[in-house]
């Protein structure tokens, strides 16, 4: 989700401990497809958060999670579930009831068998209050989710059964149609009870205290350190799919390190910013992708009272040019947004019409700083305030500076408003935002699937990732009728999610900036990755390194 940060130096290169780069030539295997070395060297604009898959929230943790964990379905290439630990799947019950039958003889590192029961372990440890999870409101389409996360039932009361050693039945509250995607997201794999118990709280924090049942162990990885690796599990039920022997990641949060890494061969993959992207268009290794993700400035009502005010948000989207912000500044091929829900989100089921064209609010995303100058000194007069002092808090990455930096240059152009940055390290970050503490901050959204739906729930009043104070029964209404009574009527159910996200940008909520590119440069010896625009990026599972 997030991106860059400082100039590259020879020291940077110095804490590497990175093997050489997986295209070494070699002789290969017999029918000479491979290199000698299965080893990736990648790299990530950030550090990992966290590898409990009950505690995760961002797109690197769980791409993490993906690669080292199993569950009932992966994502086969072209964004289909396909069976991993589900051996076959019968649904009934007007699509409320799912029942799995599973693989035997999947291991955890541990020497554990995967069984039916981790799966119901996992399920109800992530909607336990205790635990938490940010994320476990996804699991509410499950019988009695949301009655036990609220305190209300019982953890046994939850509607997912071993039935057998390999047999799961789920029961839902009402029939969802992505329910097979959502499996396919490591929020709904199973763990490992006794790995979990034996750790405590310690469990996903460092690699040592997490076990894996996936394509590859996470090692190296202290908890905060720079520097992981994704080492094969020689326990993974389908290892012979599996040709990388490991892949060393490193945190480089400036592209400019990162691009001289990838330059001195140190590195297969580097991602791209603004110059680097022009000077490298042409060459075979450049990849340019476009995730559902999508950068925002999320207005604290909270903490700043003016915010409570619609002028006063307004005014601020106004103030800011986001055609500008992503020609002049970012450079990286990032799009402006049009609302909050970005492009590849869904079509409508009648008209083929792309969600964010439909439900497209020009007010919400305009540049106008004339009329931003008057909704503001109007709001001001409302709420009484003199002038605004505020502090924008943003991750140590160049493309977050970079965007706070234009940020305060356009918001200062407001008469009586003042803005500084407070910068912090990504994870420190999430904490932050998570707890509230916070006036203006950097937020990204990457989907877990393609549907309106998983933007649109962020801002529901009691969603956890809303901690904006930001609130209208509207807007929940439409989303409640959306998915609890239109859930077999797709029209119906676009019609209100379309209305939904227009409510949200009338009011102003959030105010969306740019929906992130991802250009990047990555060594075409590397083949065989598994990209997923709309859900966890990358899946190494198949990947390769070619002679």
């Amino acid at each position: 989700m997030k991106r860059k940060g400082t100039l590259f130096t020879i020291a940077a290169l110095s804490l590497l401990t990175l093997a050489g780069c997986g295209n070494a030539t070699s002789t290969g295997s017999a029918n000479g497809k491979y290199a000698a070395s299965q080893v990736l060297n990648w790299t990530e604009a950030s550090e990992l958060a966290s590898s409990d898959l009950s505690q995760a929230t961002d797109t690197l943790s769980f791409t993490v999670l993906q690669n080292t964990q199993e569950g009932l379905y992966r994502l086969n290439s072209k964004g289909t579930p396909a069976n991993a630990l589900a051996t076959s799947t019968k649904i009934t019950n007007g699509g409320k009831t799912y029942t799995f039958n599973l693989r035997k003889g999947v291991k955890w590192s541990n020497g554990d068998t995967v069984q039916a029961k981790d799966f119901v372990y996992s399920w109800q440890r992530t909607v336990a209050p205790k635990t938490a999870s940010q994320d476990a409101f996804y699991l509410f389409q499950v019988k009695n989710a949301e009655a036990i996360n609220q305190g209300k039932k019982p953890l046994s009361a939850l509607g997912i059964t071993a039935t057998g050693k390999y047999k799961l039945t789920v029961q839902l509250t009402k029939p969802v149609s992505y329910f097979k995607k959502l499996l396919a997201w490591p929020l709904f794999y199973p763990l490992n009870q006794k790995a979990v118990d034996k750790y405590g709280k310690l469990y996903g924090t460092r690699s040592n205290t997490t076990v894996y049942n996936g394509p590859f162990r996470l090692t190296k990885w202290n908890g905060t350190g720079k520097s992981w690796t994704l080492a094969k599990n020689p326990t993974y039920w389908d290892k012979k799919a599996v040709h990388l022997t490991k892949i060393n990641e490193v945190v480089t949060e400036s592209p400019t390190t990162s691009y001289n890494l990838f330059n001195a061969n140190k590195t297969d993959e580097t991602l791209l910013s603004g110059q680097q992207i022009k000077n490298n268009k042409n060459s075979k290794d450049f990849v340019k992708r476009l995730p559902t993700a999508s950068q925002r400035l999320d207005l604290n009502q909270k903490k700043v009272s003016a915010f409570k005010n619609i002028d006063v948000r307004k005014a601020f989207s106004l103030a800011i040019d986001r055609n500008q912000l992503v020609t002049d500044v970012l450079q990286d091929g990032s799009v402006a947004s049009k609302g909050f829900v970005p492009s590849g989100m869904g079509n409508n089921p009648k008209t083929g019409k792309a969600f964010n064209q439909e439900a497209y609010i020009k007010s919400a995303t305009t540049y106008n700083l004339k009329q931003a100058k008057t909704l503001l000194a109007k709001g001001l007069k409302q709420t009484g305030d003199k002038k605004l002092d505020l502090t924008i808090s943003i991750s140590d990455t160049d493309t977050s500076k970079q965007t706070a930096e234009f940020l305060q240059s356009s918001l200062e152009k407001l008469p009586n408003v003042k803005i500084s940055i407070k910068t912090v390290p990504f994870v420190q970050l999430l904490t932050q935002q998570h707890n509230g503490n916070y006036e203006l901050t950097l937020s990204n959204w990457q989907s877990v699937f393609a549907d309106p739906i998983n933007f649109l729930d962020v801002f529901e009043a009691n969603s956890s990732y809303n901690t904006t104070g930001w609130k209208s029964t509207e807007f929940d209404k439409l989303l409640d009728e959306a998915e609890n009574q239109d859930g077999n009527k797709p029209a119906e159910r676009w019609a209100k999610l379309v209305k939904a996200e227009q409510v949200l940008m009338n009011d102003q909520g959030t105010i969306p900036l740019y929906q992130s590119a991802k250009s990047q440069l990555l060594r075409n010896t590397v083949k065989n990755i598994n990209y997923n625009p709309a859900g966890v990026p990358y899946d190494f599972k198949t990947t390769y390194i070619a002679k």
